[in-house]
Formats: structure tokens, C-alpha cells, sequence
């Protein structure tokens, strides 16, 4: 009752699908002007689907200069483990490393792979092709969401996003599982925790020191989403700039960035892209639990806006929506990858 009460009254924890429903009128009333559900396509003409449903992170990371983004390999399912040590070795990827779906939803499927034995287990277990990553050496994370309409020649950040991860912190005495459902947001996610981490919940962490259960800046899986568009600066928007601006053909998106400081991510220094999200990136400063669902709400409609403005303009140099059908064929692929990694 007390995690339910929680979430009733979280509305970052509510349903997608009631969340958006003022933003499906908005989404209705564009598709009208520009005579297709689908025009999302043409927000970013180098990725799949504009990067809103069934694109390849391994595909997006070709586009992206190789030093802003951690060594990664695709690896098809069903591959075996010797083959996948292979490329490992020959990639120079050390271990722990990150595997995670190639074809992805919200953090589902996302490992850190310590051990050969973990990397075993992953490969047998997915059913789905995915991606396996040098673990990048930063310790914060902020998401960067960037808007570039065609022409121009340099875009902006309209929000940032900076994520507290699910570290909890020994006293001593505690179990871990004791100290997890000490914070809502934690205890909420118990039920994964089990599963990733069995036995060793009973585990007592000693005083103050501090444990990262869930390294990934991923709300779904626990992380706290903090507005941090304060820090916006001409400064870090000439340097993502400078980034986004060699990726061809990406004018709308989130850019999911692990950093050391501010100051050096606002020089270019010390960073890597954890991953670049196209036309279905949402403005993730939305879910700071300080803001209202009515922030909420204004900030998806600017946000909708700039991708329908920047699609149109992009179909009048010639690039084309996706037709019904195809656009429908590619839901359906969205629906049956996403249950695949769900169920993982």
C-alpha cells in the first residue's frame, strides 16, 4: 500500500498512456497538416525511422565520430560465446563491460557483464541481437536534449536532464535489501533487484560505504531524473554543437552523455555518448519530481513541435514519410522486439 500510495502520487511513475494523453490531440492535429501519421520519419533522414521506433544503436553510433562514443561491437543473435571473445579481443574491450539490445526500450535488457561466465549467460539468454560496449570510466550522467532545424547553422540545447543512479550507502549493520526499501524509489524496483542480484541482498554493506545497484541513468530502472537546464551555457552549446553538427543528418534528439566534471564537459573534455536518441526522445527534465504534470505537458508539446516544424522542412527537400503501411509494419516489429526485451 505504501509503494501504490507512492506512485498515485508520483505522476512520474504513472502510465505512458495516460500521461500523453493531451499530447495524442497535438500528435493528431500534425498529422492532419502534414497528411501522415508518420512524419516523424523525416526529423532525422539518417536514422531509421527518424529514430522514433525500430532503430539500431549500433546503426547510430556509425554516424557519430568513433572519440565521442565508448568502442562498441554488434553482435547478431545467437552467436556463439567463442565468437563473441573474439571480437571482444579483438575490439580491445575489457571487461566489466555493458551488453545491451541493439534494437532497444527504455533500459530493458541492459547488463553490466563482469565475468565471462556473466557474458555466457547473456549471449544463451538473448534472443534478439545487441551490442556490447567498452564500460565508459565516468561516474555522472546527464542527457542533453538538442534542435537543429534544417538550414541553420547551429542548433540548441532546450533542456538537461541530470541523473542521480540507485546507490545506496552501508551502515553497518543493514542488509542491502534493508537499506533498498528504506527509499520508495528504490524499493520499487526489489523485484528486478532479486532477480539481478539473488542471495547477495542479505549481504551487510559496511558503514558508509557505497553501493551503485543499477549503473544506468535509466528512470525506468530507478535513476533519478533531476531538471538541470540551469546549466545550460553558450559555452556547452557550442561544444555539443560542435558534436552534433559532424553526426549527418541528426537535428532532433536526446544525446545521453556520462561526463567527470561540468566544466571539463563544457570544454570537451572527459565525456562519451552513452547513446543518441532521435525523434523518440522525450525531454526527460520533465520527470524531476519538483515539476507538474502540467510542465509536463508544456514541455512534450514545445518538444513535438520542434520535430513536426523540422520533419516538414526536411519533406520539402525532398525527404519522404513513411506510407501508412510501412509505418504500420514498423509498429508492429516495435511491438514484438519490445515484448522480446521485456520479457529478458
Amino acid at each position: 500500500m505504501k509503494l501504490l500510495f507512492h506512485k498515485i502520487t508520483h505522476w512520474e511513475y504513472w502510465p505512458f498512456q495516460i500521461v500523453y494523453i493531451p499530447i495524442y490531440f497535438l500528435w493528431a492535429f500534425y498529422s492532419l497538416k502534414a497528411k501522415s501519421i508518420f512524419f516523424f520519419n523525416a526529423a532525422n533522414p539518417t536514422i531509421k525511422n527518424g529514430g522514433f521506433i525500430m532503430e539500431s544503436k549500433k546503426a547510430i553510433y556509425d554516424l557519430i565520430p568513433q572519440q565521442y562514443y565508448p568502442k562498441t561491437e554488434f553482435i547478431k543473435e545467437g552467436t556463439s560465446l567463442e565468437e563473441i571473445e573474439e571480437i571482444i579481443e579483438e575490439a580491445e574491450i575489457k571487461y566489466p563491460l555493458i551488453a545491451k539490445p541493439d534494437i532497444g526500450l527504455r533500459g530493458s535488457g541492459v547488463k553490466k557483464i563482469y565475468t565471462v561466465a556473466d557474458l555466457k549467460r547473456y549471449a544463451e539468454k538473448a534472443n534478439f541481437d545487441y551490442v556490447i560496449q567498452d564500460l565508459i570510466p565516468y561516474e555522472n550522467e546527464v542527457g542533453i536534449f538538442y534542435v537543429r532545424y534544417p538550414d541553420e547553422k547551429a542548433g540548441r540545447i532546450t533542456g538537461i536532464v541530470s541523473k542521480e543512479f540507485l546507490i545506496i550507502t552501508g551502515d553497518g549493520f543493514s542488509t542491502i535489501e534493508e537499506l533498498i526499501k528504506e527509499n520508495p524509489r528504490y524499493e520499487l524496483q526489489l523485484k528486478v533487484l532479486k532477480q539481478e542480484y539473488g542471495n547477495k541482498l542479505s549481504d551487510i554493506l559496511p558503514k558508509r560505504e557505497k553501493l551503485n545497484l543499477v549503473p544506468y541513468g535509466n528512470h525506468a530502472r530507478g535513476a533519478k531524473f533531476i531538471d538541470g537546464s540551469h546549466w545550460i551555457t553558450p559555452k556547452l552549446t557550442e561544444t555539443v554543437d560542435e558534436m552534433c553538427l559532424q553526426i549527418p543528418g541528426f537535428y532532433f534528439g536526446r544525446l545521453d552523455v556520462m561526463y567527470n566534471t561540468l566544466q571539463e564537459l563544457e570544454q570537451g573534455k572527459n565525456f562519451s555518448i552513452v547513446e543518441l536518441n532521435g525523434a523518440g526522445s522525450e525531454p526527460t527534465h520533465i520527470y524531476d519530481p519538483k515539476h507538474s504534470l502540467l510542465f509536463a505537458w508544456k514541455e512534450l508539446a514545445r518538444h513535438i513541435t520542434f520535430m513536426y516544424e523540422i520533419s516538414v522542412r526536411n519533406h520539402k527537400k525532398g525527404i519522404p514519410y513513411l506510407t501508412h503501411k510501412e509505418g504500420m509494419k514498423e509498429y508492429r516489429l516495435h511491438l514484438e522486439q519490445s515484448t522480446r526485451i521485456v520479457n529478458f
